[in-house]
């Protein structure tokens, strides 16, 4: 594998001091304003106090934006060993059975605790609308808004959330930090442009902030999806496994100059072709399941098909089905065409694949408990064992269902067993950062882009030990300078944590070799039967901290 960086690693990115700070106490604290996040909200009862940290408005999530909508057992003549069979296979080894079965046969409750909280799902008559998308062997999605799920399902959630007295919400706040003292997570540094730094202690704290799909140039997520929550978790000294899996969507909006769309895979399910730019319909050329592949196998199919023709992009293709219907089915697809001049239904719309969603995270067990005392993780910052080396369409808002309940049960359960909770001070504070190398002026727009690019060039779909090596001495050169630097900004910070994310990512993606799910290496073409095992990250604690090699773990 490549050899780590030497770059001291520090464990908190900033200075602070108890005596300038402002303090706050809460019973649990949850970072992150998803579906996971605010679903572990809903669960912790009164009399106890959640506050909820998020980056940016609480409406603006990677949540929101999820197109397709969540997977679950609810037609007759579906079973929920068909579910788990079919996220067994597309995790191609790595998921934990006992994760998957947990997760699917929650989905039918939780979807109907959506609809207690007012989700309005599309129906078909007097039932819900099922979709079909790729992986899945039964028509199993609910969806609504046609093809905006997300949208929908976090305005129930945001509605719900705040009718809650005991759940108070911070929007526009940076989480710089988690803070630990004698081996447990006692709360975080949070910066916002009115306080500055300050500290949140809790008894317990929940990590829900999402991906880190920004680490790469071509993305579906947000901007402000950058792996804050990984690194941070990291910082602390929780072990992060999976780091080589990101997944990319097959279909992603392809037009130069404006920013890339997710084209949902349920266009797929509802029965569209892929085409090259010959007119060539060639999903059936390497799958069985043409379109409805599961996704790794899409996006390595479009990644060839795009090399062989030399051509930027593929496209989709709606023109031989129902106009009326498709434009009915997903009408904020046909309205975000509609501005780029194309027509849904009978142009070929340009996709190309883009990083999606990322399977590696925090190591969690079946409760969402870390390894670190007194931090719970769940949702897509999470490795819970449910994705393996590939995510089946549709799992990723269940999962952040689920796991969000899971976590607030189990912490409510610790906190009524403990009873009222005195929080203090640890007598360990001020904590003084100092500068380990020059201060210099940095363009963090300009590395943060060369960043981007270099993942996508050098550890996007397709991988090998020549690419790997090289992002690996760039990321290397720009931590060497970018990490010692003290920046008093969100900007600096989360360019540090997209590092930091980056250069656990290629140092994973270099020891795994084979290919396995989303994780191509053309070097390593075929899948290694003995390395169905997990790559696992745990850095030291101490002030001084390298990035540590990784090591593996057998499956949970």
């Amino acid at each position: 594998m490549a050899n780590p960086p030497s770059t001291v690693l520090r464990r908190y990115l900033t200075s602070f001091d108890l005596r300038d700070a402002p303090h706050h106490f809460t019973d649990v604290l949850i970072i992150g304003g998803g579906v996971a996040g605010l679903r572990a909200a809903l669960g912790i009862p009164e009399p106890f106090r959640a506050l909820v940290i998020t980056k940016d408005e609480i409406r603006e999530s990677n949540s929101v934006y999820a197109q397709g909508g969540i997977a679950g057992v609810l037609d007759p003549e579906d079973a929920f060993e068909d579910h788990i069979a079919d996220t067994l296979a597309a995790g191609k080894g790595l998921c934990n059975p006992d994760v998957v079965k947990e997760v699917i046969e929650a989905a039918p409750k939780r979807i109907q605790e959506l609809i207690h909280w007012g989700t309005k799902f599309d129906l078909a008559g007097e039932q819900m609308a099922l979709g079909l998308e790729g992986g899945h062997s039964h028509a199993r999605i609910v969806h609504a808004l046609g093809d905006a799920t997300g949208r929908e399902v976090m305005r129930a959630i945001i509605a719900q959330t705040r009718k809650q007295p005991q759940v108070r919400i911070w929007q526009n706040s940076f989480t710089i930090d988690l803070i630990t003292y004698e081996g447990r997570c006692r709360g975080a540094i949070v910066w916002d442009k009115r306080r500055g730094p300050s500290l949140v202690w809790a008894a317990a704290t929940v990590l829900a902030t999402g991906g880190a799909g920004q680490i790469y140039r071509e993305s579906t997520n947000p901007n402000i999806a950058t792996g804050d929550g990984h690194a941070l978790a990291f910082r602390a000294g929780a072990e992060l496994r999976d780091m080589e899996f990101m997944q990319f969507h097959p279909t992603v909006l392809y037009v130069a100059g404006s920013s890339r769309h997710l084209l949902t895979e349920a266009l797929r399910g509802e029965g569209a072709y892929l085409r090259d730019k010959d007119g060539h319909r060639f999903m059936p050329d390497f799958h069985p399941q043409g379109e409805l592949a599961p996704r790794d196998e899409v996006s390595k199919a479009i990644v060839e098909v795009m090399s062989r023709t030399q051509h930027p992009c593929v496209y989709l293709d709606l023109s031989h089905l129902d106009p009326i219907k498709t434009r009915k089915r997903f009408p904020g697809i046909d309205e975000l065409l509609r501005g780029f001049d194309l027509d849904l239904t009978s142009d070929p719309i340009p996709v190309r694949p883009g990083a999606h969603y990322y399977m590696g995270g925090v190591t969690v067990d079946l409760r969402g408990r870390t390894s670190l005392p007194g931090l719970w993780a769940a949702g897509e910052v999470t490795s819970s064992g449910l994705h393996g080396a590939n995510r089946l369409a549709s799992n990723s808002l269940l999962e952040g269902l689920v796991y969000g309940a899971c976590v607030a049960e189990d912490i409510t359960e610790r906190l009524q067993e403990e009873g009222p909770v005195r929080l203090e001070v640890p007598p360990v504070f001020p904590h003084k950062e100092l500068a380990t190398g020059p201060r210099i002026h940095l363009d963090l727009n300009d590395i943060r882009n060369a960043l981007r690019s270099l993942m996508w060039r050098r550890v996007g779909i397709t991988r090998d030990a020549a690419s790997l090596e090289e992002a690996a001495r760039q990321v290397d050169f720009w931590c060497g300078y970018a990490l010692p630097q003290l920046f008093d900004e969100p900007g600096g910070w989360t360019l540090q944590n997209m590092l930091t994310i980056s250069r656990l990512m290629i140092a994973s993606a270099s020891e795994r070799r084979e290919s396995r799910g989303v994780h191509t290496r053309s070097d390593f073409p075929q899948t290694d039967p003995a390395q169905a095992i997990h790559l696992a990250f745990q850095a030291q604690t101490d002030s001084a901290a390298g990035f540590p090699p990784p090591s593996y773990i057998e499956p949970i």
